[in-house]
């Protein structure tokens, strides 16, 4: 079966009575965030589909292997969304991918009207380079870069 989207979700909703709520699980549980594993599972799919391994991503977000691991495990939790979107950019995930992968996380998806949040749009699909270029380019442009992992909540 194939995950739907928001859109799709509210209209079947919209013609579901409360006695079909389970069956409406059960026939959209690929389209629900209901496991708390939903993140890593994700991202895993995603860098097993692109031939990137977790070891690749966590050199090229500038995370620690371990505190990666834990994060991806689901051992550890971040509050940090800069650590996420770190993981999404060095595993080269597309804007929609990211926006889905923050979701599943349970953080913001990036917002078009922070400025911030715009810039990094803009370079989920332009692809500028590495971490240290788009902390650059955020810099540059002055905008606060991409946090690390050293307060590792």
């Amino acid at each position: 079966m194939s995950e739907k989207n928001t859109k799709e979700l509210a209209e079947v909703l919209g013609k579901t009575h409360l006695s079909e709520f389970d069956k409406y699980c059960k026939d959209n549980k690929d389209s629900m965030n209901i496991a708390e594993d939903a993140f890593s599972v994700y991202i895993k799919t995603l860098l097993r589909e692109k031939g990137i391994t977790q070891q690749t991503v966590f050199l090229k977000a500038d995370i620690p292997e371990r505190y990666g691991y834990k994060l991806l495990s689901g051992e550890k939790h971040t509050k940090q969304r800069d650590i996420i979107l770190r993981i999404c950019y060095a595993s080269e995930l597309s804007l929609d991918e990211t926006q889905r992968a923050l979701k599943k996380y349970e953080m913001p998806e990036l917002y078009a009207k922070i400025p911030r949040d715009a810039f990094m749009m803009i370079m989920f699909n332009e692809r500028p380079g590495s971490i240290i270029d788009v902390n650059e380019l955020l810099k540059k442009h002055g905008m606060e870069p991409l946090r690390t992992s050293g307060s590792q909540d």
